[in-house]
């Protein structure tokens, strides 16, 4: 049982014990009342000041005002009393469909799973009828919420047809299928990114190792161009004036 309904039967014992209670003082405060008018009882005697003024009969007053508020509270309980009567029906209709709701969610699914082969609407109630009063979990049920369950189970019977247990499983075969061909589309997906990645990168590193070859190269032209005409050489021939180069003096 849940804490709601737990606080809301609390609430209904207290409220009903305190509707007693206000028709028991109230009935034994206008007894005692009218008995002491009638001198058989003592009345309530106290003697209260205000000021500088002493009221002697004010246990009278107040035992009177006292009986008089608690006269006028029965003119709410009616009401009071209608209103608990409305909880209760309301209680007892939401339970009587709670019920209803159980018997039909058992026999829309027996439905859904082929159970019921009658067309007729007299015999198709009729099984859905009889398969409810053999239901172990509904024995307890009113053959009055059963019949209504059994009713509602075949008007929706189109919709367990649509809704079959068997086309609810291909359906969610097939969604199953599409969303493994989906996860390995999006895998194929990432390693094409993948190579995408090596490849160009691939590509800068051949491009790099190139321009520094060409580099190289350019340089050691310019290297050549600047030694081999001091040799007497240009690029890819002899040349055809070769200076020697001029003899230290011999010393004396």
């Amino acid at each position: 049982m849940s804490d709601r309904s737990l606080v809301a039967r609390a609430h209904r014992v207290l409220h009903s014990i305190s509707m007693v209670l206000i028709l028991v003082i109230g009935l034994t405060a206008i007894g005692y009342t009218a008995t002491s008018a009638f001198g058989a009882a003592p009345w309530l005697t106290y003697t209260a000041t205000f000021g500088d003024v002493a009221y002697p009969q004010a246990g009278i007053i107040t035992q009177i005002v006292v009986t008089i508020i608690l006269a006028s509270l029965f003119f709410f309980m009616p009401s009071a009393g209608r209103i608990m009567s409305l909880e209760r029906s309301h209680r007892s209709f939401r339970l009587g469909m709670e019920d209803v709701a159980r018997a039909y969610h058992v026999c829309h699914t027996a439905d859904r799973s082929g159970i019921f082969t009658m067309s007729s609407e007299f015999d198709a109630v009729r099984e859905r009828l009889a398969y409810l009063r053999d239901h172990p979990d509904l024995d307890s049920l009113e053959p009055q919420v059963l019949e209504i369950a059994a009713q509602m189970s075949h008007q929706s019977r189109e919709l367990a047809d649509i809704y079959n247990v068997e086309k609810v499983a291909r359906a969610k075969t097939f969604l199953h299928q599409r969303q493994q061909e989906a996860e390995r589309q999006q895998q194929l997906i990432v390693e094409a990114h993948h190579a995408l990645r090596d490849i160009r990168k691939w590509s800068q590193q051949v491009e790099l190792e190139e321009s520094v070859v060409a580099s190289q190269l350019s340089q050691l032209e310019e290297q050549l161009d600047a030694t081999l005409p001091a040799l007497g050489y240009t690029m890819g021939k002899q040349s055809a004036e070769i200076v020697p180069l001029p003899q230290k003096p011999a010393a004396e």
